[in-house]
């Protein structure tokens, strides 16, 4: 069920004419016992601005839509038109948005999704099967299970005495193990390794829910149920990885000897709040046949043009084998380019990123930059940069033209000299006369801009924007900058990869404050932006 809230704003000013200029105070009901005060000024024109303004203000990750309370008909319509919204006072309702290419069933079970014949006759069918179980990212707030019902009546008996004389529940060992096992499965339907943030955030979530469990002896009153959700958590995984689970399999192999030792002692999972980041392999398929799959998968990406229903199928029913690759084996890039060619796409990679991370990443992106991007300019502005030549030059050319792509352009290439880091072993400019292999020697990571002048910094026109790993050219013709940088994190998340060191506070920025993946935990330099942005 869609989770919403009920907005109730009011002008400060003349009630009677509605216009962006008015200020608007929100009274925003997250839930009975939490209500906030939004105060917008000005008001944005636009209900896309007006969404951005409330994600930004509430800290909504997910996309949503807007429905207000028409006065005509007593009832919600979708918002479309900020002049639509009565004059005097108005209820809007926030509506949550499925991601795409998800699934509905977060359960451990695999989801088996329709099948779509190969693109010639003689080619088996292939079953478009995604192995990965989870569907969202880490919530904002954990829902509580339903526990089994003497569990709950209990817990209810419990909550009433609680709300009637402040008595606390005395709890049986059997209903603490069964309710920490429930909460340890909940948990790892959104992430098997949790942080110590996370754990929190369960152990505050269930006593909210259940007061009479409170601990009398601790000042928030969960900090015992965090301790025993760790160990719990433990012991879940461990009885997974005797199962057979690959996603934790994969880090309990003992120290090993000769040529495999530094592969075993390497840790491996996830570091980026990957919610899929090694999954088993679908139910009734082998590896055998996934490899058969992902041949008829390279042979269709040979063609001119790809059936591309044949090569979503089968990058979404081979994701398990890919990663299992992608993670257990680190080939280079240069054999993934030749085994997965279709990962070089920007279709795919938005896919990928999806099936790994359970958000949209070119959607995300977009709306966190956008949302940030005035601040930030001001926030570059107000520094001087004497020893910054680049910096000045970003700048003095945006005042030549303000338009929102360029503003793009101007954020994602002044960040790094904000962020007090030097971007010149990652962004390679050059002319089209250059030799490109003397260009991107020695580039492990970065983007490739091909321009007639080199001294623009913010060019009208590019004669290609590519991205370059391991010394080599993996992508081209991605139209300007912004989108290079979109489908470098994809790139950077589908193949694994590290972070550029000399940039590793600028991609944390776009990670957790643009595309707003793990956003709740950031380093003290990335933090301080954050606190800035949004004053």
């Amino acid at each position: 069920m869609n989770n919403l809230f009920l907005l109730f704003p009011q002008l400060e000013r003349n009630p009677g004419i509605f216009n962006s200029h008015f200020k608007m105070l929100f009274r925003v009901i997250v839930s009975p016992e939490n209500i906030q005060k939004v105060r917008l000024d000005p008001v944005p024109d636009s209900v896309d601005g007006l969404k951005l303004e409330l994600k930004n203000k509430l800290q909504l990750r997910d996309s949503f839509d807007l429905q207000y309370e028409d006065e005509d008909f007593h009832d919600f319509c979708n918002l479309t038109c900020v002049a639509d919204l009565p004059k005097d006072k108005v209820t809007l309702k926030v509506l949550f948005t499925p991601f795409p290419d998800t699934l509905s069933d977060s359960s451990l079970d695999t989801a088996i999704l329709s099948e779509s014949s190969s693109p010639s006759t003689s080619s088996p069918s292939i079953h478009s099967e995604l192995s990965a179980p989870r569907s969202q990212p880490w919530p904002t707030t954990f829902p509580i299970p339903v526990f089994t019902y003497d569990v709950e009546l209990r817990l209810r008996q419990g909550n009433e005495a609680f709300r009637k004389d402040g008595t606390l529940l005395s709890i049986p060992r059997d209903i603490k193990i069964e309710i920490l096992e429930k909460l340890a499965e909940n948990i790892y339907s959104y992430k098997a390794y949790p942080g110590n943030e996370e754990i929190e955030n369960v152990a505050a979530a269930l006593i909210e829910k259940h007061p009479c469990l409170k601990e009398p002896s601790s000042t928030s009153g969960w900090y015992g149920w965090k301790i025993s959700l760790k160990f719990k958590m433990g012991n879940y995984r461990q009885k997974l990885r005797d199962a057979g689970c690959q996603e934790l399999k994969v880090n309990s192999e003992r120290r090993g000897l000769g040529e495999t030792r530094g592969k075993r002692n390497k840790v491996k999972k996830p570091r980026r709040c990957e919610t899929n980041f090694l999954p088993d392999l679908p139910q009734d398929r082998d590896r055998e046949s996934l490899e058969k799959e992902r041949e008829q998968m390279s042979v269709e990406m040979m063609k001119r043009t790809p059936d591309i229903t044949f090569v979503d199928a089968a990058m979404s029913s081979t994701y398990s084998l890919r990663r299992q690759e992608v993670v257990d084996e680190e080939p280079p890039v240069s054999q993934m380019k030749i085994r997965w060619p279709a990962i070089f796409t920007e279709r795919q990679i938005r896919k990928e990123f999806t099936r790994l991370v359970s958000k949209d990443l070119s959607k995300s992106f977009l709306e966190g930059l956008d949302g940030h991007l005035s601040k930030l300019i001001q926030l570059f502005r107000s520094k001087r940069y004497e020893d910054i030549p680049e910096m000045t030059s970003i700048l003095e050319s945006l005042d030549k033209n303000t338009s929102n792509q360029r503003m793009r352009t101007a954020a994602l290439l002044g960040l790094p000299w904000y962020m007090r880091e030097t971007p010149s072993k990652f962004m390679k400019i050059c002319e089209p006369s250059d030799r490109e292999e003397d260009v991107i020697k020695g580039v492990v990571i970065g983007i490739l801009v091909v321009v007639e002048n080199v001294m623009e910094p913010l060019p009208e026109f590019y004669n290609d924007v590519a991205l370059v790993i391991e010394e080599e050219v993996v992508m081209r013709h991605l139209s300007d900058i912004p989108n290079a940088f979109l489908n470098l994190m994809g790139l950077v998340y589908a193949l694994n990869l590290d972070y550029p060191k000399e940039l590793k506070f600028t991609f944390e920025v776009i990670q957790r404050l643009f595309i707003g993946v793990g956003s709740d935990s950031c380093t003290a330099r990335v933090h301080s932006l954050k606190s800035k942005l949004l004053r």
